[in-house]
């Protein structure tokens, strides 16, 4: 008989060797032409070398770059509608009539993201803020039976549950009126929008887009990099934009949730149209059709809507996206940053996910020893256990400089992305204060100028603590053991979670 354990060992060394020589020339990769941050590739480079065969097959899935050359070409039309907003932004920059007092002193940052983002500043805008999720939804579905020429709807997560559906019907309704229906999700965070649900809207008229499609629902090969956007365009008089996603989860009927606590906002006047752009910049990409945009950005199609008792007025905005398609700039970052060093007063900053770059932890640190009262809330439960355990842990660390940390209600969930600060300027959007959505994620917020909605979000925030556990610094430092070690192995993976 033959003895095949010789072959059987040499095919084992052959595929050990092969596996390390794949990952040295990933790590040369890292190195030599991705360019990711420092603490990125070392994080990478860490778990290629300590766990060869798993750290290839998680690379794979997570870790690789994109192709981001003009991943969202813009026409000639758009590029004229840009350079235009662009030019009005700077011309109302320079009337110190355009600004109230209390936002007059940060220009500086409608310039910053301006220049880096393309950020056109509107300020004939209405805004309401709706911090409970039921409110959002109530709104949208209002809105939404109101369509009389086109919806655009857009989501990281859509599902087909009950509230999903009730979404689903009305377009199904509209489009029948003739309203003209696009849905953009995204392919991973909507892997339970059922094939069933839509084909059936594929069949009755509605265009539908799947961002970064997966093969057979189950193989992505771009499972890092997602659009966690949400915007909803209406008409081209209402947009919402924030944090919830469409599923029975975000309205509390999740029991593994419990309550879930988010941010939404609802917008009427010229940065819809911002939000719009964005909007088909997403779409066209993902389905390639070629949109006639005079459809979309004539007079004609914004008009003023009624203000209702709780909506603020004449708000400044700036519609600021983000993504990993641009490798220089990380702009809803910028924004955060300089919120925080422009505070004076205060900084109150909500985030499910709270993980920070070397950049915003100093910022942060330089804000309280500075004496600014930095406040920060996360979830007191984790979604994603290695998230939430290097959450607290940078939370933690800032405990030392003199922040506050709140855990919000223990049968809760907390999911907002907020900041605002010194009652002046506030952000609300879809981006996490977190290096995911920094880096990896494409993301959309609007940053306000408005004293009025930043007291808003102030007083929402200062309500919310009502219902959470201040993590003080005697707390946090008796710790048991097994947090600590949850804490530190989280912490060292946090760049690439």
């Amino acid at each position: 008989m033959i003895d095949l354990s010789f072959f059987k060992g040499s095919g084992y060394e052959i595929l050990g060797t092969a596996v390390y020589l794949i990952n040295f020339l990933v790590i040369l990769n890292l190195i030599f032409r991705e360019k990711r941050s420092i603490e990125t590739t070392v994080a990478w480079i860490l778990i290629l070398s300590t766990i060869p065969a798993v750290g290839f097959i998680l690379y794979f899935s997570f870790g690789r770059g994109i192709s981001k050359d003009n991943m969202f070409k813009i026409k000639e039309a758009e590029d004229k509608i840009i350079k235009n907003n662009i030019l009005d932004t700077h011309v109302k920059l320079e009337s110190a009539n355009e600004f109230e007092p209390n936002v007059a002193n940060h220009r500086d940052m409608i310039y910053a993201l301006a220049n880096s983002n393309n950020a056109h500043f509107t300020d004939n805008n209405t805004i309401d803020i709706y911090p409970e999720s039921s409110e959002f939804f109530d709104s949208l579905l209002d809105e939404l039976k109101k369509a009389k020429k086109y919806i655009n709807i857009q989501f990281y997560i859509f599902k087909d549950d009950e509230i999903g559906n009730k979404i689903l019907d009305i377009l199904l309704d509209k489009v029948k009126e003739g309203v003209e229906v696009r849905l953009l999700y995204d392919a991973v965070g909507s892997r339970l929008f059922s094939d069933k649900a839509i084909l059936k809207l594929k069949k009755n008229g509605v265009k539908v887009g799947a961002f970064f499609p997966s093969f057979m629902k189950i193989v992505n090969f771009n499972l890092n990099y997602r659009n966690h956007r949400k915007i909803v365009v209406i008409d081209g008089n209402v947009g919402f934009v924030g944090g919830n996603n469409v599923g029975d989860e975000y309205l509390g009927k999740d029991s593994k949730f419990g309550n879930w606590r988010d941010t939404h906002l609802r917008l009427t006047g010229d940065c819809v149209r911002d939000l719009n752009i964005r909007f088909i910049l997403d779409w066209r990409y993902t389905t390639k059709e070629n949109l006639e945009l005079d459809k979309y950005f004539n007079d004609d199609c914004c008009i003023t809507m009624q203000a209702s008792s709780s909506t603020s007025n004449n708000v400044g905005v700036q519609i600021v996206s983000s993504g990993p398609d641009i490798t220089e700039l990380d702009e809803i970052k910028y924004g955060y940053i300089k919120m925080i060093q422009g505070a004076k007063k205060y900084v109150y900053i909500q985030s499910p996910y709270f993980i920070l770059d070397r950049t915003l932890t100093d910022t942060l640190k330089i804000a309280c020893l500075s004496g600014v009262d930095v406040r920060i809330m996360i979830p007191s439960k984790p979604d994603h256990p290695f998230v939430y355990w290097a959450s607290c842990s940078y939370a933690g660390e800032l405990l030392k400089f003199g922040a506050k940390v709140y855990t919000y209600d223990q049968g809760s969930f907390l999911h907002a992305k907020t900041v605002v600060m010194d009652d002046a300027i506030c952000s609300i959007g879809t981006a996490n204060m977190d290096i995911r959505s920094f880096e990896l994620n494409f993301e959309v917020n609007a940053f306000m100028y408005s004293s009025e909605v930043a007291k808003k979000q102030r007083l929402i925030f200062e309500n919310d603590i009502l219902n959470s556990k201040e993590m003080t610094l005697d707390l946090y430092n008796s710790r048991p053991t097994n947090i600590r070690m949850k804490e530190s192995i989280s912490r060292l993976l946090s760049p690439v979670l």
